[in-house]
């Protein structure tokens, strides 16, 4: 008998995104599609001030596989949390971006899960197409520097795409104690430090849309919560 590819429930936080998430939906199912993977996807709408929820309610009518949350406050953080923590307990949880997802990553997912608990997209292993722009390259190398330095830690990745077995996630959840910017940061450092087993494997990295974010507004918030996030992890 075949084995069961495990189902995976795909965790994308979206804030003010109409207009802009329909589309990338629909892009990202076609990928999905052509896999046998059973998934769902969980739309995290986190304090938008436009029409992104009434679109994610649209999404969720139109197709079951698809549900939405809401929370009142812009926090990406706290929104891949809330999504991981609304998940049925078996299977893989996936942390897409809107902007930034991969079907054939969800396919390499299937393929590892049996020997690990832990698979990051990251930008930074062998094999990797990073077409970012050079300062956002940079910013990458400089965080997982400070990573290495400042928390000990030997991934070479911890933004971006990222699978986590649920029950690894439920085990690892009520220690975390960042939101915003670091959240994923602190759950794959403490994954690492538990002793579960982690994967990086390659990935193209070619956002759909130039970056929202300030990366200079980023830094100091970034430099300071990796401060308070080693004292945590003592």
């Amino acid at each position: 008998m075949a084995m069961t590819e495990p189902p995976v429930t795909i965790i994308i936080p979206v804030h003010n995104e109409s207009g802009f998430m329909r589309p990338a939906l629909a892009a990202l199912r076609e990928e999905l599609g052509a896999l046998s993977t059973d998934y769902r996807i969980t739309l995290v709408e986190n304090g938008s001030t436009d029409a992104t929820l009434a679109e994610a309610v649209a999404e969720s009518e139109s197709d079951p596989r698809v549900k939405v949350l809401t929370l009142p406050v812009a926090d990406y953080g706290l929104a891949i949390r809330t999504g991981m923590e609304a998940a049925d307990p078996g299977g893989w949880l996936v942390v897409f971006d809107i902007d930034y997802y991969s079907g054939r990553f969800v396919g390499r997912v299937t393929e590892l899960a049996d020997e690990h608990d832990v698979i990051i997209g990251s930008k930074r292993a062998a094999g990797s197409d990073d077409r970012r722009p050079w300062i956002r390259r940079l910013a990458t190398r400089v965080f997982n520097f400070l990573l290495r330095t400042v928390v000990g830690s030997r991934i070479s990745d911890t933004h971006g795409m990222k699978a986590v077995r649920a029950s690894t996630a439920r085990q690892l959840l009520p220690d975390i104690r960042s939101t915003k910017d670091l959240f994923d940061t602190e759950l794959i450092l403490r994954a690492e430090r538990a002793g579960y087993r982690i994967a990086e494997v390659p990935v193209v990295v070619e956002e759909l849309r130039e970056t929202r974010s300030s990366l200079f507004r980023r830094v100091p918030r970034t430099l300071f919560g990796l401060v308070v996030l080693r004292r945590t992890l003592r």
